[in-house]
């Protein structure tokens, strides 16, 4: 009988008052990050995936080529992506299977949406996964979204906690001036881009 209670008192324990006392710390993980965060997010993920790009190219056919519609170093479909994964699917951080499948439909959406948006504007293709085995329209694939899905985990549990601390240890001011510095620079780079959008190698028309 004191076996079968304290076995009870083990399984209440770990049940109940471990998982009380964990669940605080992810409440705290799900507050709302202060925009400055999501502003210099936005750009770090933009030049990540720019870069990321870039570097694909370089390795298949060895050339630096500039990717995107803009001339700086950013892609922002990167950059809202990541931003969007944040403030929406961050809430199931306590449930990766969930917030991996929200992931693939979000960045899907993103992806497909963008592709056809720049096709139905500029009547060009600036990605197409017509090859892939798997395959919408050559907009989205499969092994693209699987890819995005592994990153979209790695903002909510690695990425983005650090640069929200690495941020908040800046001055308001240094914040500041730098939030406003990026948004005023990738505006100018964002009306130019749209009556001259970059074009050359891999953007077919």
């Amino acid at each position: 009988m004191k076996r079968v209670y304290e076995i009870g008192k083990r399984y209440i324990f770990h049940t109940y008052v471990k998982n009380d006392a964990e669940r605080p710390a992810l409440r705290e993980s799900q507050k709302a990050y202060p925009v400055s965060t999501l502003i210099i997010s936005f750009f770090i993920f933009s030049f990540v995936g720019w870069g990321w790009e870039v570097i694909i190219h370089l390795y298949l056919d060895h050339m630096f080529v500039n990717r995107g519609t803009m001339i700086g170093p950013w892609l922002p479909v990167y950059g809202c992506g990541g931003v969007l994964i944040i403030v929406l699917l961050r809430k199931w951080a306590d449930r990766p299977g969930k917030l991996f499948s929200m992931i693939l439909l979000l960045c899907g959406t993103i992806e497909y949406g963008t592709g056809l948006f720049l096709e139905t504007v500029y009547h060009a293709r600036w990605w197409d996964y017509s090859d892939s085995l798997i395959n919408l329209q050559g907009r989205v694939c499969l092994e693209g979204l699987l890819l995005f899905g592994c990153g979209g985990l790695f903002i909510v549990y690695v990425a983005e906690p650090a640069i929200h601390r690495w941020v908040q240890r800046l001055s308001g001011n240094v914040r500041a001036l730098l939030c406003i510095s990026l948004l005023t620079i990738f505006a100018a780079d964002f009306l130019y881009s749209m009556g001259n959008p970059n074009a050359g190698f891999g953007i077919t028309m």
